[in-house]
């Protein structure tokens, strides 16, 4: 999985600090704000997001039989999403959650040649993400409750390159992915709406690689997945 770069690590932070603030101001209440949105059978919101996102690249045969190009690797690149949320409750402690949107990436892929040299590909792309999730939560305390999340996403790349003229000179990615989700969060309830930061991965299940034998760069790869770390921030109500 990514590593959480320096903004993610700062959003966590001020998260885990607020969410002190809040419980010391309410230590003397008891779930009030949550009592209002319990009786709720759905509710809708928007969710904003900063990814670190890459590609993990695996080689071909091709790679050992070309002396030119040493090594080839997916580099870490920051991103951001914007979705709204459908949220519908199953029970006292499951939803079902649904929360399409977009989301801005760019994923480098760094080959090293055999002399020492390095060149980047960078492959940018606008997602249309449809991620279909459950969500199970705690018993809430003090107008708080703990959860985990999982499920599954399609994304669909509304700035692929794979059907342009130029295609043949770029490492060309299939528009269309299925990504594994896996995350948890916390629920804090106010007056008016539920905050809820939440930390997700992501993992491509299936090869997005478009094979090329006419460009060097992409015969020598096989196979290639996508990896996406994302910290939301869900607003609700």
């Amino acid at each position: 999985m990514c590593h959480l770069s320096r903004l993610q690590i700062i959003f966590l932070l001020l998260t885990s600090f607020l969410v002190g603030q809040q419980a010391d101001a309410q230590l003397y209440r008891a779930n009030e704000n949550f009592q209002e949105f319990q009786a709720k059978p759905y509710y809708f919101g928007i969710t904003l997001g900063t990814t670190n996102s890459r590609y993990k690249v695996f080689h071909g045969q091709n790679f050992v039989n070309r002396d030119s190009i040493a090594v080839a690797e997916g580099l870490r690149a920051p991103g951001f999403n914007v979705h709204v949320i459908g949220n519908l409750k199953i029970g006292e402690y499951f939803d079902f959650r649904f929360l399409p949107g977009f989301s801005f990436a760019e994923r480098p892929i760094e080959f090293q040649t055999a002399s020492g040299g390095r060149f980047t590909r960078n492959i940018e792309s606008v997602f249309f993400e449809a991620p279909f999730l459950i969500r199970y939560k705690s018993a809430p305390y003090k107008d708080k409750r703990a959860f985990v999340v999982a499920g599954l996403k399609y994304s669909f790349d509304v700035a692929s390159n794979s059907s342009t003229r130029e295609a043949e000179q770029l490492i060309q990615i299939s528009p269309h992915d299925f990504q594994l989700e896996v995350g948890a969060g916390v629920q804090m309830f106010f007056p008016y709406f539920i905050f809820s930061p939440e930390l997700k991965f992501s993992q491509g299940i299936g090869n997005i690689f478009i094979f090329n034998s006419r460009l060097e760069e992409a015969s020598i790869l096989e196979k290639i997945l996508s990896r996406i770390v994302t910290l939301s921030f869900h607003f609700e109500g």
